[in-house]
């Protein structure tokens, strides 16, 4: 396939290494121009380009980039892009070490996908969000190997989701349906599914367990968890990009 991937962050290179070596043509753009992503294109073999090229190359188009920078992308990004090409977000919230504090995501019921989608003006896919970008590059098996590390696909569009979820596959990783983009915040940080590489059936237990919709109690206490995460992260000195 062709796949454009706008964000050149860690997820979106270790995407970008292993969708070229499965043979796939990559074009990656970032926000300060192709000709910054030489280092980018030498480790990973993907084209550099800017934003809306690689919105218009693929068959699917990946936004990965900080989720506080969603807002300046540019409102006609998506123009003239087939209406069946998935576009994945992968975006996750992170008010204390990158994003400020936003109070349509701490209160309310909008999810982190619904607040991106609005600002796109497209359909998403979440996925990719709940995985190490290390592990993304590195961790994926063939289907059937123990261990195998199953990833949550929420989205409205079904046909959108079953080529996320075949990509995902062939990734090396198990999709999980995780239901429509508003039951998406069981893959968002603080819940049991972030990022601890559990396998599939775990994760559906997970989701099926947490139901489909978040109460306030659910919302404050995955925010806690978050909080708690973020001040880990601070202390040993994490950046986030």
């Amino acid at each position: 396939m062709k796949i454009g991937i706008i964000g050149a962050g860690h997820i979106g290179s270790a995407l970008a290494v292993r969708l070229v070596s499965l043979g796939h043509s990559v074009r990656i753009a970032n926000s300060r121009g192709p000709e910054t992503l030489g280092g980018v294109a030498q480790k990973t073999g993907a084209t550099p380009a800017t934003a809306q090229e690689a919105a218009h190359f693929g068959d699917i188009i990946v936004v990965t980039i900080p989720l506080i920078n969603i807002p300046d992308l540019p409102k006609d990004l998506f123009e003239g892009v087939a209406a069946d090409v998935p576009v994945i977000d992968t975006s996750n919230y992170y008010p204390l070490l990158r994003d400020g504090h936003l109070p349509e995501l701490e209160h309310g019921d909008l999810t982190e996908s619904e607040w991106v989608q609005q600002h796109l003006g497209r359909p998403v896919v979440k996925v990719f969000n709940n995985i190490f970008a290390d592990h993304l590059e590195k961790a994926g098996k063939p289907a059937g190997t123990p261990g195998r590390i199953g990833l949550p696909v929420a989205g409205d569009d079904a046909a959108a989701k079953q080529k996320v979820m075949a990509l995902v596959e062939e990734l090396g990783f198990d999709a999980v349906d995780g239901g429509s983009l508003h039951e998406s915040w069981r893959q968002q940080p603080g819940t049991p599914v972030y990022c601890n590489d559990l396998p599939a059936a775990e994760v559906q237990q997970h989701l099926a367990s947490l139901g489909s919709t978040r109460t306030e109690e659910q919302h404050a206490q995955f925010l806690a968890n978050h909080a708690e995460q973020e001040k880990q992260m601070e202390a040993q000195g994490i950046k986030l990009k």
